[in-house]
């Protein structure tokens, strides 16, 4: 299970433009290491090479770190802190400004997505196994323990937040970022390519990815991974951007079990407390991965009759879905951006505008 979760991360999104047939290969620069349970990937183009290994060593250092403060299971991590204070009825203060700021605008999101982005299911994710890195059940956990916990209601609605003390009216809360913290990590690290003065790069954290500026005199190409790949066709479509845009896929094949015939992923609908069964995988195009990131979560859970009107609520510009069936569902506006192979087009749905 662990390779193929490796294999996901690896392909969820291939950058198309840094391919062996790239005739601009020896233009870029690349480094890859594995944190935040998946492989990061840092491209840059055009770059001086002592800059290029600085701001890889920086980046590799400040991922480490990040996934530190903000493990949801490691003992000596600050979320297991501040999870324990909750649980214990007591106040906790943040000293860590990243973790502050990742806290607040998890609620802000959660609360444009009615929670369906919800950070405050920690005790669901780890009944359903998925409270580490390597998926560990062999089937599902009991419905009685299941309904127990919905019963609680946690939701990080429940925190308040006064400077950097957080305190909870739910001692059921606990917080597990997974589901948007490799959006805002990078989000971070483009900030810190930015300070510099790198102009063109690319940051991927297994699905998660953020361009800047253009490869040489030509956007970005990136391949969203089909979600029901074969040998002959593993790539879905292309994305061109360029400038400062996120291109955010979670899937229900990137971490998961199987029994009895019946695939469980790790995407946990909080009102149901069950994994999510109609999407595949969503594709979310925005200038904040952070965004991206819980947007294509909630719209996971929203399911494939609702994921348009939840959507529009949340402001997303780009969206592009594929159903159990194998359907694309996406908005007008994305299909400016996203680019099927013509031999291979599949069944698609286009539709209203959503801005």
């Amino acid at each position: 299970m662990l390779r193929k979760f490796i294999l996901a991360s690896l392909i969820s999104v291939l950058l198309v433009a840094c391919n062996p047939q790239n005739p601009y290969q020896e233009r870029q620069q690349q480094q890859q290491f594995y944190v935040f349970g998946t492989l990061v990937a840092v491209t840059l183009w055009d770059v001086p090479k002592q800059t290029a290994d600085q701001a890889f060593t920086d980046i590799m250092h400040s991922l480490q770190a990040l996934h530190k403060k903000w493990h949801a299971w490691d003992k000596s991590s600050q979320v297991v802190a501040l999870n324990q204070a909750i649980a214990q009825g007591q106040a906790y203060t943040i000293e860590d400004e990243s973790l502050l700021d990742l806290l607040t605008q998890a609620q802000t999101l959660a609360a444009k997505s009615d929670y369906l982005f919800e950070p405050a299911i920690g005790k669901l994710i780890a009944l359903w196994g998925f409270h580490q890195d390597e998926p560990h059940l062999s089937e599902p956990p009991a419905l009685e323990a299941i309904e127990k916990l919905l019963a609680e209601k946690p939701s990080i609605a429940d925190l308040t937040i006064e400077g950097n003390v957080v305190t909870s009216s739910n001692p059921a809360v606990q917080l597990d970022f997974g589901a948007y913290a490799k959006g805002y990590a990078v989000d971070m690290m483009v900030e810190k390519l930015k300070k510099l003065d790198i102009e063109n790069a690319i940051v991927n954290a297994g699905g998660n990815l953020k361009v800047l500026g253009k490869a040489g005199e030509r956007p970005w190409m990136i391949g969203v991974r089909h979600p029901f790949p074969t040998e002959e066709k593993s790539v879905l479509a292309a994305v061109a951007v360029e400038g400062e845009l996120s291109v955010v896929t979670s899937g229900d094949y990137e971490r998961y079990f199987e029994f009895d015939g019946k695939h469980y992923s790790h995407v946990i609908d909080p009102r149901t407390g069950q994994p999510t069964t109609q999407i595949r995988s969503v594709t979310v195009v925005d200038e904040s991965a952070t965004f991206a990131d819980a947007a294509a979560t909630a719209l996971m859970v929203a399911g494939i009759e609702n994921w348009y009107a939840m959507a529009k609520k949340m402001g997303v510009r780009y969206v592009l879905i594929v159903d159990q069936a194998g359907t694309v569902h996406l908005n007008p506006a994305m299909i400016d951006l996203a680019q099927f192979q013509k031999r291979d087009l599949p069944k698609s749905v286009i539709s209203e505008p959503l801005i």
